[in-house]
């Protein structure tokens, strides 16, 4: 595994335990465990076949990473009793579009998100 794909793996723990360690004091804890239950939305991998794939951008490819998905992710992160849900699912989202950016460009990446490339 390439020292990029540690560190994207590496980010999506670090970030969400900032985000919950500044934003949700004194529950950090929870809302952190809350924020990293939702990498499981990376199951929709294991629909792709290789299952991992350093070079491919997820964004735009598997289902649960597409702009329709993305919405529903915002809409969840706005309403008080699926926030930190909404709010982990959007932060993976943002990690993975970078990641994406890149390694590809952020042209590329937006592309992808929108479904033009």
């Amino acid at each position: 595994m390439s020292l990029a794909a540690v560190l994207h793996l590496i980010l999506h723990i670090l970030v969400p335990g900032l985000v919950a360690r500044i934003f949700f004091l004194p529950d950090w804890r929870r809302a952190w465990t809350i924020m990293l239950i939702t990498m499981l939305v990376d199951a929709d991998h294991l629909l792709a076949s290789p299952i991992y794939d350093p070079d491919r951008c997820s964004i735009g490819f598997h289902p649960l990473h597409t702009l329709p998905a993305i919405a529903v992710y915002a809409y969840l992160a706005v309403l008080p009793r699926t926030r930190l849900i909404g709010l982990g699912l959007m932060l993976h989202m943002v990690l993975d579009f970078s990641d994406c950016a890149v390694q590809r460009g952020f042209a590329d990446a937006l592309s992808r998100l929108l479904g033009t490339g």
